[in-house]
């Protein structure tokens, strides 16, 4: 792509009987987005049509494309991602609802494998609607990392300069120990430390890694991980000048508020680095999938399947994710995004 164009950002609608079509017509109606980028929406005009029509969107307009080779950089593009016809439920998640919101994933990440997408925004699926015999993903970062080819991603959870990657991520706590090893927590060092760099332009991030353990395993007393395996992998990473600091107790880690001095965290587990983050930060961090060859953001909250359809969704998250994902693209392609405030 010629990088004096502006950037593609693709948007999966989600599942269409939650939030996602709400979150994005209301995100997209701020026509700053359009002067800076071209958003596409991987989903379907109909879908689209009957939200613009329910929250009575004035200022949201949108051109149908048949494949991203008709796109308009001037407007909002929607593609439409399958044939049969739509029936929207809003708070009632269906199968048609889950199986769409995968067909719109998978035509959006093979435009992105053709590299005809700078950057993708996922709105929320439901993990258990959309599992089928051609998804048996946990989520969307698993899926992504495997279609990309990559061996290793790292969920990152953000908000500013607040981020918080976890070396295991949706499996089952009593699994944590186990899968934890020396040569993950170097890998996952690895593709933090290279997307603090390359992506957010910090030129020589300062990494914080908690321990597993309560304490830490207070000296092997409540654990060994600890000193088995974590410190050894601190140790071996940071040779070359890198700044590690750990393993840290998470609890005052995160009571202390230390997680500001420095430039990213990385938890063992899922609920150790998110229940934190989302008590600082709901609705309005945002998902980063680190290690992959174009960025990819979501918001960090789910369907919200309660209140779809009824005009209230908290546009906060994805607009954030929205934010972060075309300032990067942007910044690649030499284009000034048109956000002067940048508040993500």
């Amino acid at each position: 792509m010629d990088k004096t164009e502006k950037p593609i950002v693709g948007i999966t609608i989600g599942d269409y009987n939650g939030i996602g079509p709400e979150i994005i017509i209301k995100t997209l109606s701020d026509r700053r987005f359009i002067q800076s980028v071209t958003p596409v929406i991987y989903g379907h005009s109909k879908v689209i049509s009957y939200y613009r029509k329910v929250l009575n969107e004035k200022h949201f307009n949108f051109e149908q494309i048949k494949s991203i080779g008709e796109v308009n950089p001037k407007r909002v593009n929607v593609i439409n991602c399958w044939n049969e016809s739509v029936e929207v439920n809003s708070g009632n998640p269906t199968e048609d609802s889950g199986k769409h919101a995968i067909d719109a994933l998978k035509m959006c990440v093979e435009d992105a494998k053709s590299g005809k997408i700078n950057s993708i925004v996922t709105a929320p699926i439901s993990k258990k609607n959309a599992q089928s015999s051609d998804f048996a993903y946990p989520g969307h970062t698993e899926y992504l990392t495997e279609s990309f080819g990559i061996k290793e991603s790292l969920m990152l959870l953000m908000y500013e300069n607040f981020r918080v990657g976890v070396v295991t991520g949706h499996i089952p706590l009593a699994e944590v120990s186990s899968t934890i090893t020396k040569e993950l927590i170097i890998n996952k060092l690895k593709v933090l430390y290279k997307t603090l760099k390359d992506q957010f332009g910090i030129n020589k991030p300062k990494i914080a890694v908690l321990g597993l353990n309560p304490h830490a395993g207070e000296e092997g007393l409540l654990g060994k991980e600890e000193e088995e395996i974590i410190q050894p992998a601190i140790q071996e990473f940071k040779q070359d000048g890198k700044i590690v600091i750990g393993p840290i107790p998470a609890d005052g880690y995160f009571g202390t508020a230390q997680y500001r001095n420095y430039d990213a965290t990385l938890a063992m587990y899922h609920d150790q680095g998110l229940i934190p983050f989302k008590t600082l930060a709901f609705e309005t961090g945002v998902n980063f999938t680190a290690g992959l060859p174009i960025p990819r953001t979501s918001p960090d909250h789910g369907t919200a399947f309660s209140i779809a359809g009824k005009n209230k969704a908290d546009t906060t998250s994805f607009r954030a994710a929205m934010l972060v994902a075309s300032d990067i693209c942007c910044r690649k392609n030499s284009v000034k995004l048109e956000f002067p405030e940048l508040s993500y």
